[in-house]
């Protein structure tokens, strides 16, 4: 494939919203993609700053009754009393290694700052979320194989 040709499919990339572009030939074929840059990474977590909300799908059916009761009170038992453990992330929540192992953590187990608590895979790197303090896990809010959002609750710790 001619140079001038490749060059022009990199402008093309570069001016358009497009991730990845592939052209084939007859034999031949190319295949451009770009990493997000930073900006198109950082840029959705103020828009998703609201998602915590959509991506808590069984919290808001009590959320109404919680507006409706008077909802300084109930929010409180919306989350366990105790250390909020919260996505550093946007990403997919596992809560074990692989789907044959057990969950890293279960409700009730005391664990130590700097256990790891689950993963978060992000762009195709597993990242553990180690726990940020020590104590009992009351609560487990991800669900294994979903997504989750920046900021969104995953553990709560007393």
């Amino acid at each position: 494939m001619d140079l001038r040709k490749i060059k022009k499919l990199i402008d093309l990339l570069e001016e358009s919203n497009l991730a990845e572009i592939e052209i084939k030939e007859g034999e031949e074929s190319v295949r451009l993609s770009r990493n997000p840059v930073g900006g198109f990474v950082a840029a959705p977590a103020p828009v998703y700053a609201p998602a915590p909300v959509a991506a808590a799908p069984a919290m808001p059916m009590s959320g109404p009754t919680e507006a409706s009761t008077g909802g300084t009170a109930k929010p409180g038992n919306a989350l366990p009393e105790g250390h909020v453990q919260r996505a550093p992330m946007v990403g997919t929540f596992y809560a074990s290694s692989s789907p044959d192992k057990p969950a890293f953590v279960t409700v009730g187990q005391t664990v130590k700052a700097g256990e790891t608590l689950a993963i978060i895979e992000a762009m195709k790197m597993f990242n553990p979320i180690e726990a940020e303090v020590s104590g009992t896990v009351v609560a487990i809010l991800g669900e294994n194989g979903s997504p989750v959002e920046f900021d969104q609750p995953l553990f709560v710790i007393a």
